[in-house]
């Protein structure tokens, strides 16, 4: 058996969050890796506002970070949201918080992050990142991929393990699914997001800023992250055929005063208009596919596994914790490539499965069941019983955002729990009515008790 990080070529398709914190992880290992990614180096480059989703950093992804030692350096350029603030129609709002005190999730700017970590990968010297290189095709059971730089030329290059860091439009994966068994389900869902900003006033934050702001309107909303910069960015998330019906800037004056009108003075009229016609609403895809390997040659992470929409906040979470998942099992298996592809996918598929359904469901609470009393209630005794029994009775939210708990045995424990308390709620409803009936038999005149009986 000879040293494999002595002769192992890796290579990583992609040099976004995903693509970057995996080189690190695999250099620090002492494998040589290249790093190829089809944008050019966004440091350099002009940051094309309006298409991504302000990006929600929370327990999973800052142990990722920390594992590499960037852990620090990223919360620190992070604003802390410590609840969701609920804006009602009416105007007023409710705080709704996310766990305990020290319990919070952090607003990251998405082109920040990148940019530390692709400097965070540069530090190593046995990675080299191409940047302006398309991957034009994959031929797996060689390992070789053909790459397209800025010279047009098709270049072959051959490594022992190709990685697949791609997004939800994945090539690595495209080549995969020509493979025998190897499964694949993609959804668009119908609603599409767009961005807007609510900017500073008078040097300070326009609304309370270590909130996640949210403007829930049953068949769509509008949410508010804070920026290190004072501001909000703003993203409407809402079907497509509503989008459609907004062609003027008084259609768009008009939609918002009717269902957002507290967001007006905040926007500004003119940026408003201006912003909701800089681009088309954006689609929102999730993808489910497995194996997340072929062979010994290959292997996904990050959206080209598993590609969710954006509801939990755990997109980058997730994704970064493959590379953690990832890590970890070479460390148990001694870097023993044969023995971790299968591994990795035996346990992670479960897990990215079930955090694409946990966000399709958190979309219908974030935009609907939040204006309901009857959720508040069930939020307010799921706090009391975390309270009162930690280790028994954990929250959703904080076993996803909060912990390492898989994500699939959160949401089974999740179901038990909801059978609990529907249970309990029952039983204590059942004993109400059972004493209301018997103290209104026991003062009843006895005349009437066989009518009420009767009725």
């Amino acid at each position: 058996v000879y040293d494999k990080r002595e002769y192992c070529n890796w290579v990583e398709v992609a040099g976004g969050g995903v693509g970057s914190l995996n080189a690190c992880f695999l250099a620090k290992r002492n494998f040589q890796v290249d790093v190829y990614e089809a944008r050019e180096d966004i440091r350099v480059a002009n940051f094309a506002r309006g298409r991504s989703i302000n990006l929600a950093l929370s327990y999973r992804g800052r142990q990722a970070l920390k594992a590499i030692g960037l852990e620090d350096q990223i919360i620190s350029q992070g604003v802390p949201m410590r609840a969701r603030m609920i804006h009602f129609l009416s105007g007023r709002k409710s705080a709704i918080p996310y766990g305990t005190k020290s319990q919070y999730i952090l607003s990251i700017s998405r082109e920040n992050l990148n940019k530390d970590l692709l400097n965070a990968v540069e530090k190593h010297p046995n990675v080299k990142v191409h940047f302006g290189h398309r991957l034009e095709k994959c031929s797996l059971e060689e390992g070789m991929i053909t790459v397209l730089g800025s010279d047009k030329v098709p270049k072959d290059i051959t490594y022992d393990l190709i990685v697949g860091c791609d997004g939800a439009y994945s090539t690595v994966r495209n080549h995969l699914m020509k493979k025998p068994c190897f499964d694949y389900s993609q959804q668009y869902i119908p609603h599409g997001y767009m961005e807007l900003t609510i900017p500073s006033k008078n040097g300070d934050y326009a609304m309370e800023p270590n909130y996640l702001h949210i403007w829930p309107r049953n068949t769509f909303m509008m949410i508010a992250l804070p920026n290190m910069n004072k501001s909000f960015t703003c993203t409407l998330f809402m079907p497509f055929e509503e989008f459609e019906k907004l062609l003027t800037g008084n259609d768009v004056l008009g939609f918002f005063q009717k269902y957002f009108p507290d967001s007006i003075p905040l926007i500004g009229e003119k940026a408003l208009v201006q912003d909701f016609f800089l681009l088309p609403a954006q689609p929102m895809i999730s993808i489910k596919c497995s194996s997340f390997h072929f062979k010994t040659h290959c292997v996904l992470m990050g959206d080209a596994a598993h590609a969710i929409v954006p509801f939990f906040g755990q997109g980058m979470n997730a994704g970064f914790e493959d590379c953690l998942v990832f890590d970890e099992l070479m460390g148990k298996f001694n870097d023993d490539i044969s023995t971790c592809l299968p591994e990795f996918s035996r346990f992670r598929i479960p897990d990215d499965h079930a955090i694409s359904d946990l966000s399709m469901y958190n979309y219908i609470e974030m935009r609907a069941h939040v204006n309901s009393r009857w959720f508040i209630f069930q939020k307010n005794i799921e706090r009391f019983l975390h309270a009162i029994m930690p280790s028994t009775f954990i929250p959703l939210y904080t076993m996803v955002t909060f912990s390492r708990i898989r994500y699939h045995e959160a949401m089974l424990r999740w179901h038990w729990q909801k059978k609990v308390i529907n249970r309990g709620l029952f039983i204590f409803a059942s004993l109400i009515a059972i004493g209301s009936s018997y103290l209104l038999l026991h003062y009843m005149p006895l005349e009437r008790i066989p009518y009420f009986i009767s009725q």
